[in-house]
């Protein structure tokens, strides 16, 4: 068996995996993607958030990107019974990014692997990993592709970027459960013929289903829209039927989708994505560190995933460049905790979504600009920003919200 050395195995190809492979390749060492699918592939996550073109823009794909002509996306609409509220990163309270993209993923997660592979990083498709032994923070990795030949890799540190896969949880057993509630996805692609260019396609538009239940309505700059409900699996059990007659019927229900999607064609028969949220009891150990959705994958509600696996695998990166040149790295405080930082702010807000308690808040008939302006920075991934008080406290910021503005209806009421 042929045994390669490498100074970082990154396994996954993949937006984490790429990002981290691309800063890493860029400060002189010799790394190397090890990916299980072929590339261009599937996979949701198609509305990307500003936070996410700073990781975009140090790995060196900003350039690769626009020449794609992907839709540009300047906010988020949210709507509910008729009632709009909109949110635009040009006035978000963070300094930063004010503008992203929207995205075929297959296309974009492909643009991000031939640019890396550019670079000079090497991308292997279609290969399994199927051992890992670590001797320090020195590892053997033993992978197989498509044809049965195996490949001993020995590497001074892994960068785990393997999403969905998650290749080092699973192999020592450190996935646990989410504390999330299960949920389920019915999607598809849509030919959309009666797209009204004056409102779109600049951003995503979320609509209330009802309590619990919500609709995604992502255009691309190709004519094709991604849509998508989402709610508790029981929601679905009302419906018995095939998917794609399933999905119509709920578009029918929807007055927007109904005139809006009415007898479109669908790309691709709708597909199901359910008890997505997982999540591991540690993000590093000696020799390794888990990024992106190898940590855990929250909710498709606020876009949140590719935002969570590029910031992730940026700092991952940095971290083990100072490592691999004999830097102390304070793994929990440095990585961990900061990570951490991120990933519960955005949980915070999904709990509240589902709760009814941004419900409250965005569709308030006042509100007020500079919370919401704060509340636009967590929306556009600026959730590391610990001068925003919606950030810094992010679950007692929210509670305390929207219990002034029920006071305050409740207050007009009785008047």
């Amino acid at each position: 068996m042929s045994i390669e050395k490498l100074d970082v195995l990154v396994i996954g190809a993949g937006p984490a995996g790429t990002v981290a492979a691309s800063i890493i390749n860029k400060a002189g060492f010799k790394v190397k993607i090890i990916e299980k699918q072929k590339f261009p592939r599937f996979v949701i996550g198609e509305s990307l958030l500003p936070r996410c073109m700073e990781a975009l823009t140090e790995a060196g794909f900003v350039d690769a990107l626009k020449e794609k002509g992907f839709q540009e996306k300047s906010g988020a609409k949210f709507v509910k019974n008729g009632k709009i509220c909109d949110y635009f990163f040009a006035d978000q309270f963070t300094a930063g990014w004010n503008w992203t993209w929207q995205v075929p993923r297959a296309e974009f997660d492909k643009t991000l692997a031939d640019t890396v592979e550019k670079m000079g990083v090497p991308v292997c498709y279609e290969t399994t990993v199927t051992a890992i032994t670590f001797n320090g923070s020195d590892s053997v990795t033993t992978v197989e592709d498509l044809n049965g030949n195996k490949t001993k890799i020995e590497a001074r540190f892994i960068i785990d970027g393997s999403g969905y896969g998650r290749v080092i949880p699973r192999l020592f057993n450190l996935d646990k459960p989410s504390n999330l509630a299960p949920r389920k996805a019915l999607f598809t692609h849509t030919v959309d013929l009666n797209r009204s260019m004056d409102e779109e396609p600049n951003r995503i538009t979320i609509i209330v289903h009802k309590p619990g239940v919500w609709v995604w309505v992502i255009p691309f700059s190709n004519g094709i829209t991604s849509v998508g409900f989402v709610g508790n699996p029981d929601f679905f059990s009302e419906y018995e039927d095939d998917n794609e007659k399933v999905l119509r019927q709920l578009i029918a229900t929807q007055p927007y989708l109904a005139e809006r999607l009415h007898g479109v064609d669908f790309v691709f028969d709708p597909r199901i994505l359910q008890s997505w949220s997982t999540t591991t009891d540690q993000f590093y150990g000696e020799g390794f560190v888990l990024t992106g959705n190898v940590t855990e994958f929250l909710d498709p509600i606020f876009s949140s995933g590719v935002t969570l696996a590029t910031v992730s695998s940026q700092k991952a990166a940095n971290l083990v460049i100072r490592k691999l040149k004999g830097e102390d790295v304070d793994w929990e405080q440095e990585y961990t905790k900061h990570l951490l930082q991120g990933v519960n702010t955005f949980r915070s807000y999904v709990m509240a979504w589902y709760e009814g308690t941004l419900d409250t808040i965005f569709f308030a008939e006042k509100q007020n600009h500079e919370v919401k302006k704060m509340i636009c920075s967590v929306l556009a991934g600026y959730v590391w920003d610990m001068e925003n008080p919606f950030v810094k406290n992010h679950d007692s910021a929210l509670q305390k919200l929207a219990r002034t503005i029920e006071l305050e209806i409740l207050a007009g009421e009785e008047l």
